[in-house]
């Protein structure tokens, strides 16, 4: 977040403006020259780095005469703060322009044929930090690879970064998980609270981690499993990847991620983040 300073509190600056408006304040003469000002007075901001704070800090325990009311500083980390503070109307020099982003949404580096723009918004929110700002690569897919959970082990070997599961049935639902571990065959439980299950069917929800239990992913060469607990898995794929269930689970409370507990699975991609 950016520090701002109140006009109050910059009026005890008035040792750093002698040396900031030499126009101004000359380093002789303390005394305010008012005729030196234009008749409206401009709102004026001074920027500088959050580190450079404690030196500002230093400066306000010292107050000294005040100057004139229209200052302020600030530190900027966020542009679209301070261009929301600098209007046109009232600052002296002209601000660059910043285009809006989308916040932290994943960059697909190959073509995917069940993400588009609308699912990767949604699913930014969700994404831990330590896979913004890196591109994800598309690791197994059934149009490429064909319907196979051994190829779709065998495509992970030797991965250590976390993993983005999407299904689409055959009633054009889409829905899936993230996995803070690859998939591999495990006779124990593997993953962490940052893996979650999401759906959009038809609106977006994600079910994060209740805190029950730790049945994140397990999986062996017959299916694979995440969330459990319960009567069923918030998510099964059978070694065929074709069949596939999702029931409510205790590991994330999560509703049936499909249109109904059973699917049939039409496409499958998996993606990892690259670190």
């Amino acid at each position: 977040m950016g520090v701002a300073y109140s006009v109050g509190e910059v009026d005890h600056l008035y040792t750093f403006f002698v040396q900031w408006s030499p126009e101004i304040y000359t380093k002789g003469n303390k005394k305010h020259h008012h005729a030196d000002y234009p008749q409206k007075r401009q709102k004026r901001y001074l920027v500088v780095e959050k580190n450079k704070a404690t030196v500002i800090n230093k400066l306000l325990s010292n107050p000294t005469n005040p100057p004139a009311n229209n200052w302020e500083i600030i530190t900027v980390k966020d542009p679209k703060r301070r261009l929301s503070l600098c209007s046109s109307e009232d600052s002296e020099v002209e601000e660059p322009e910043y285009q809006e982003e989308d916040d932290n949404a994943p960059v697909l580096g190959n073509h995917s044929l069940l993400l588009d723009d609308h699912h990767l918004k949604r699913l930014a929110a969700h994404l831990p930090a330590r896979t913004q700002g890196h591109p994800w690569q598309l690791v197994y897919s059934t149009a490429m690879h064909g319907s196979s959970l051994k190829t779709l082990y065998r495509n992970m070997s030797g991965l250590d970064s976390p993993v983005l599961l999407v299904i689409k049935d055959m009633h054009k639902k889409v829905f899936g998980a993230f996995s803070s571990d690859p998939f591999r065959v495990s006779k124990y439980c593997y993953g962490t609270g940052e893996t979650f299950l999401f759906s959009f069917n038809p609106d977006f929800q994600a079910y994060r981690w209740s805190g029950e239990n730790s049945y994140f992913v397990s999986g062996n060469v017959e299916s694979l499993q995440i969330g459990g607990g319960g009567g069923g898995f918030g998510l099964w794929l059978d070694a065929d990847l074709y069949h596939g269930s999702s029931f409510s689970c205790p590991t994330f409370h999560n509703a049936s991620l499909s249109s109904q507990e059973d699917f049939i699975v039409q496409d499958l991609e998996v993606w990892t983040v690259q670190n």
